[in-house]
């Protein structure tokens, strides 16, 4: 009965990690290949959110934002888009309960960069100058950031081709631990 007990135990612990490890928020999904600026406001006619967005209307702007990777998500009014595009009613609270912000009289935008990190957080006006500045002076690992693996695996895997070792008279060996 404690080894089931125990073997339950072992199964929730890892199935409760591995849940938690699966995340519904936007930012998951752009980890790894995208920059995020969120900008995050009481109403959609903000005024540092109106002018953040006709700044980034400028083709070169729009330029300058596509070569750095990013994305511009904006949480207005509790309604969530990316790029000007809505999502859903879920994803908009994912999104607000992983930046985990408390409420703020003010606009705030934040930088996500691909590697998940905070690099750059405001409260206030934000100009598109400052959001290059902060992206050009990342690390280089952050720039070079690839998309992190679901899952590591937890022993190295065996060699290509290698055959399981042998015990005596010419059976696999029983792996260590498992003597029950």
């Amino acid at each position: 009965m404690l080894i089931r007990s125990l073997a339950l135990a072992a199964l929730c612990a890892v199935s409760t990690s591995l849940l938690a490890a699966d995340s519904d928020s936007p930012l998951a999904k752009d980890r790894g290949h995208n920059r995020a600026v969120v900008v995050l406001t009481r109403s959609s006619v903000d005024p540092d959110l109106t002018n953040l967005q006709n700044a980034l209307k400028d083709p070169t702007t729009q330029q300058g934002f596509t070569q750095r990777n990013m994305v511009l998500y904006t949480v207005a009014d509790m309604i969530g888009k990316r790029n000007g595009q809505n999502i859903d009613a879920q994803a908009t609270m994912a999104l607000i309960r992983e930046l985990n912000l408390g409420a703020s009289p003010q606009t705030k935008t934040l930088l996500i960069g691909k590697d998940g990190e905070r690099h750059f957080e405001k409260d206030g006006p934000v100009t598109v100058k400052e959001l290059f500045d902060a992206v050009d002076k990342l690390p280089g690992q952050e720039k070079d950031a690839a998309p992190a693996p679901a899952a590591a695996p937890a022993a190295e895997p065996a060699a290509e081709g290698a055959k399981p070792a042998k015990g005596k008279g010419g059976k696999a060996a029983a792996p260590a631990g498992l003597d029950d």
